[in-house]
Formats: C-alpha cells, sequence, structure tokens
C-alpha cells in the first residue's frame, strides 16, 4: 500500500503547479503535502536552497499573475524505494505551458525524500535538476 499511497502524493505534488485551460494553480497545497521545515533545493543555474513559504511565494505570483499560463509538469519514469517509514523517489519530468506569451518546454530530475507520519506520508525534502 504505501507505494500506491506515494505515487498518489506524488500526483498531487505535481498536480500542485497545473494551470491549463485557465484552472487555478493551487501551490499552496505543497504545505499539506510537506512536513513542517520542509527543505526544498533547487541545483541550477543558480542553487538556491528554500523553505516551503520562501519556494510557493514567488510560484504562486508566477502562475496566478498571467506570466506562466496552460503550465504542467508530470513524471516520465520513476525509481521509488521504501524501507519501514521512509522512502526516497528519483525520477524524470516533463514540463510545457506559456512563459510571457512564448511556449516552451523542459525536461529534468527530482529525486523527493518521503516519511511516513500519523497522517500518513508526507514529504520531507526534495530537489530538482531541470536540464531544458
Amino acid at each position: 500500500m504505501s507505494k500506491v499511497e506515494i505515487d498518489a502524493l506524488t500526483a498531487e505534488f505535481f498536480g500542485a503547479f497545473d494551470n491549463r485551460g485557465g484552472a487555478s494553480a493551487d501551490v499552496a497545497r505543497i504545505r499539506r503535502l510537506m512536513v513542517p521545515g520542509g527543505v526544498i533545493v533547487k541545483t541550477g543555474p543558480e542553487f538556491t536552497v528554500y523553505t516551503v513559504d520562501e519556494f510557493i511565494a514567488p510560484r504562486e505570483l508566477l502562475l496566478a499573475g498571467g506570466r506562466l499560463t496552460d503550465f504542467c509538469e508530470w513524471e516520465t519514469s520513476e525509481r521509488t524505494e521504501i524501507a519501514g517509514d521512509v522512502a526516497s523517489r528519483f525520477g524524470e519530468y516533463r514540463k510545457s505551458g506559456i512563459l510571457d506569451g512564448e511556449p516552451f518546454e523542459g525536461v529534468g530530475t527530482k529525486t523527493i525524500q518521503f516519511v511516513r507520519t500519523p497522517e500518513g506520508w508526507r514529504i520531507a525534502a526534495f530537489a530538482w535538476h531541470d536540464r531544458v
């Protein structure tokens, strides 16, 4: 059952950024998906470490402010290892949207660390690297 729960949590995570067809992205749901004090890391081009709120705020503006529309990202492959109440997922993803009026697509890698809490599986940390 753990893998099914982690798959669902991961899908909900990716879905938080989706604003296709004029829908509102729900980036704030990341707060519910992560443990308090969770860590988020972007590897480049500028290495950045975020708190959950530092990560959410600019993405809410970008996705709700009209600069980034018809955006979505999705996993294309993944490898998940579960050991008791901890799990690690390493996956490839694609993304597409319209940024400042110009269509774009990209690919990258994300790693997500999960922990089982009394409320169920949550994300403790994630990091990503965009390749395009």
